[in-house]
């Protein structure tokens, strides 16, 4: 995924404060990354090549960890963060067709955030919502018995969300006298 604008400074600044607060050793590697991505958000491939230098390690090693352990994360969150169960009881009610909707209608596939950054799509294995199986997470708010046709509800009400948000951060057009003209 390509960094948006002010992200490689920040990405730089964030990784040079994190090795400047740390001993820097193979040993030290996680913890490291830990604390790279609890600022960021996620590990960009950026930060792990500047571990890489400042430990004195190959940047496959640095990969090789990061893929390893599912606690890390490669690509930034989005705005809204989709996590769809498949726990036993969320699969056995069609959780799996529940994340294929998300991914048609998101157009990314689990695991990846939206190229505009607005929706990351996620599997988790139980949020502990049993009996409102097939369960989805968006952002903080429980979702239960998401059919297919819930997922078009609940993505037309984020895209809204998203519309009203971006027509309020555009300046009024009309700022001038009262016939809209300066």
């Amino acid at each position: 995924m390509s960094l948006i604008e002010g992200e490689k400074e920040h990405i730089l600044a964030c990784v040079k404060e994190v090795l400047g607060e740390n001993t820097k050793t193979r040993e030290n590697l996680i913890p490291l990354l830990q604390q790279v991505q609890h600022k960021l958000g996620y590990l960009p491939s950026l930060a792990m090549e500047k571990i890489a230098e400042g430990v004195n390690v190959p940047t496959v090693d640095i990969y090789g960890l990061a893929t390893f352990y599912n606690q890390f994360r490669m690509n930034p969150p989005g705005k809204h963060q989709v996590k769809v169960c498949l726990g036993t009881a969320c699969y056995m009610v069609g959780g799996d067709i529940t994340l294929e909707s998300f991914e048609r209608r998101m157009e990314i596939k689990e695991g990846e955030t939206s190229p505009d950054r607005l929706f990351s799509l996620e599997r988790v294995a139980c949020v502990g919502c049993c009996t409102l199986a097939p369960v989805v997470v968006v952002d903080d708010k429980v979702e239960g018995k998401v059919t297919p046709t819930r997922v078009d509800g609940i993505m037309l009400a984020l895209n809204e969300e998203n519309g009203k948000a971006a027509a309020e951060q555009k300046p009024d057009q009309s700022e001038g006298d009262d016939n809209g003209h300066s």
